[in-house]
């Protein structure tokens, strides 16, 4: 069960951004939450294009705390800014960018390849797939998010024709 602090503020960002012409979804703790993972979210993770990322802090530019702004890691970049809403930190995430192995940098993430749609208390929310978020954990290197989805993925559900995934 979802905190209704973390619920009242998914309501007023998922009625705003569905209002607006921008492609997004929920993706972090709060994401593997809304499709059933066991996980307590700590913020919320907002993922978007880099022309949604400045258009989210447009509209909720009352809540912004950091600007977004091209921000760089070692292993991800992306155009990084941060709201707080009711005491809860939102983070906006545009264009997200993976390091390669060669140190070269993978495209921006389609989000349109990863997104799904579920309905949580009369809402329909677009969340990244748990297979991409555990893809996406391992490749940064983010392992005890991974255990978490590998888990749920692997070893408490099957896959929809009953086959174990990690079954060979």
């Amino acid at each position: 069960m979802l905190d209704i602090v973390y619920l009242k503020v998914l309501r007023k960002i998922n009625a705003q951004l569905n209002n607006i012409n921008v492609n997004w979804a929920i993706t972090g703790s709060l994401g593997f939450a809304l499709q059933g993972v066991a996980i307590e979210p700590n913020d919320i993770d907002i993922q978007t294009d880099k022309r949604g990322a400045y258009e989210i802090e447009r509209y909720f530019s009352e809540f912004v705390t950091k600007r977004v702004t091209f921000s760089s890691t070692e292993r991800i970049r992306s155009h990084l800014g941060e709201l707080m809403i009711n005491g809860i930190k939102v983070e906006i995430m545009g264009d997200i960018q993976k390091r390669n192995k060669d140190g070269s940098w993978e495209n921006p993430v389609s989000l349109e390849h990863h997104k799904r749609v579920v309905e949580v208390e009369g809402m329909k929310v677009p969340v990244l797939s748990l297979e991409y978020e555990y893809q996406a954990y391992l490749k940064l290197g983010r392992t005890d998010k991974a255990k978490i989805l590998r888990k749920w993925l692997y070893d408490e559900h099957e896959t929809s024709d009953g086959i174990s995934p990690n079954s060979g």
